[in-house]
């Protein structure tokens, strides 16, 4: 990256240089122009599943104002590649516009909501993860009901590890890369950093093995949910169901952390650093 140059001839760590030191409008204005394929990348991810009347253009908007808090935010003496610290908060910055537009059914975020407190009641009662058939029979629907119920939440719910941690605060878009303690951190930053990694491993190796790998090759390996399921011999749909019920369980898993049991990640799990982590 440091050796790919702006329209000024000079390379992208000069221009961060600048940026930082001077705060230059016109600096920053580079920097959106130079990260703009990050934004397009993130929307297409996102875009994955959502209703066609959902255009991948207007999601790229919504991520510049991430991009743009990304930038403003940033501090490249922390070591971090700019990137994974931006890719969660663009895509918390799409997310939450879709959510201030209020697109998804109602009936719909309550299927999710009740499948995530089955999982959660389940897995408290029986001490492990639960079976597909035990959640159905918990909700009171038929395995094909609770599938077709996964589908539904699929399509129209923006649910990614994202999620996993949010805090109260939408503007704290905080990674875990960026959580990383820095040399003038405290015991306490680096105890709440370490439990939150551990959490997240714990709750991931709990897993069924398919859940596993669609997590690890979506997040860690960047894959598509296309050749994920090229990879695993299924259909998109059936890897974005997948996707889905393990972000559910994850969720359900991690509900009840403590609040200061770690940094409050919020769109930010979702990331190569996280998913590494994690494997």
């Amino acid at each position: 990256m440091a050796t790919q140059l702006d329209s000024a001839g000079h390379g992208i760590d000069s221009l961060w240089a600048g940026y930082k030191k001077t705060g230059a409008k016109v600096l920053r204005d580079q920097l959106i122009v130079h990260y703009a394929p990050v934004v397009k990348y993130v929307a297409g991810r996102v875009s994955v599943g959502l209703p066609r009347h959902v255009d991948e253009a207007d999601l790229a908007s919504y991520g510049i104002i991430g991009l743009i808090d990304a930038i403003e935010r940033f501090e490249p003496a922390r070591n971090i590649k700019f990137e994974t610290y931006a890719v969660p908060r663009i895509k918390g910055a799409i997310i939450d516009e879709l959510r201030s537009i209020d697109w998804v059914p109602r009936s719909v975020r309550a299927k999710a909501r009740a499948v995530e407190q089955s999982y959660s009641k389940l897995e408290a009662s029986l001490h492990r993860t639960p079976t597909d058939e035990e959640v159905a029979a918990d909700l009171e629907m038929s395995p094909e009901e609770f599938q077709t119920a996964l589908r539904k939440i699929s399509f129209v719910g923006v649910v990614a590890l994202d999620e996993v941690f949010r805090g109260g605060d939408h503007s704290d878009r905080s990674t875990l890369g960026e959580s990383l303690p820095d040399a003038t951190a405290g015991p306490m930053d680096t105890f709440e950093v370490k439990e939150t990694k551990e959490a997240l491993v714990k709750a991931v190796s709990e897993m069924g093995d398919r859940e596993k790998t669609v997590l690890t090759l979506y997040y860690y390996e960047g894959l598509t949910l296309a050749e994920i399921g090229d990879i695993l011999g299924v259909t998109e749909s059936r890897v974005c169901q997948i996707h889905t019920k393990a972000v559910l369980q994850l969720r359900a898993k991690l509900a009840d952390r403590p609040e200061g049991a770690g940094r409050t990640l919020s769109a930010k799990v979702a990331t190569p650093a996280a998913a590494q982590a994690a494997g």
